[in-house]
């Protein structure tokens, strides 16, 4: 990007500390942390803040978004809108469509996807949706493999990098997303269907209280620092 086109982006930008700032957006692409009450507390306000119109959407990896709409006096206009780390570079937005969703708002959500340059995928509203039902109990198994001593981190990430052509190996991964982010996603798969693919392995909540969250901190299943 050539610097007079960067210096006009970054014009149209601006950060703000105070929800009520939000008054006059079109949309709204919610993305708290990944905790139930942070995000209905959010969307309640959201709701009273935003005009009637304004769609609001989140960015969850798991939480059903029927319970974002339900804290809300327009559950129709309400959706999932799952976007990939790094967004610049992930071309995908899981859409995710809640019982009391319109079809209205999907479409606006797919048309928004359009505008980005983004292909978009639909699911149905049950945690972990598409993309998460599939990654965690993955990324659990790899965790589990190196608290088993069955292989090295190194290995392990080696083996599917090269082995399954994946960007990345999943303790690296896992750093990318964070630790604390993958155990409250993990958390609430496992509540929602009580099945131990799903259930955090200890090493994982370890980590995660002695503070080691991944790449944002400088430190998780490798060393980032310096």
């Amino acid at each position: 990007m050539a610097d007079a086109e960067r210096t006009a982006v970054l014009g149209r930008i601006s950060g703000t500390t105070d929800v009520t700032d939000l008054a006059d957006v079109d949309l709204v692409i919610e993305a708290a942390t990944e905790d139930l009450d942070t995000k209905v507390a959010l969307f309640r306000r959201l709701d009273e803040i935003t005009r009637p119109e304004v769609i609001l959407s989140s960015n969850t990896s798991s939480i059903p978004i029927v319970d974002l709409g339900a804290a809300t006096k327009r559950p129709e206009k309400v959706l999932g809108m799952h976007f990939f780390n790094p967004v610049p570079v992930m071309g995908l937005i899981e859409l995710v469509k809640a019982i009391t969703t319109s079809d209205e708002t999907i479409e606006f959500g797919r048309a928004y996807g359009v505008v980005l340059g983004k292909t978009t995928v639909e699911s149905q509203d049950r945690a972990g949706f598409i993309v998460n039902m599939l990654l965690i109990p993955y990324l659990n198994n790899a965790v589990r493999m190196l608290e088993e001593g069955f292989a090295t981190r190194e290995d392990i990430d080696t083996a599917i990098h090269l082995g399954l052509n994946h960007p990345m190996g999943p303790l690296r991964l896992v750093d990318l997303i964070g630790l604390d982010t993958h155990l409250f996603v993990a958390n609430v798969l496992f509540e929602e269907f009580r099945e131990l693919a799903f259930a955090p392995p200890p090493l994982l909540k370890r980590m995660v209280a002695a503070g080691r969250l991944g790449r944002k901190v400088g430190r998780g299943f490798y060393d980032y620092e310096g």
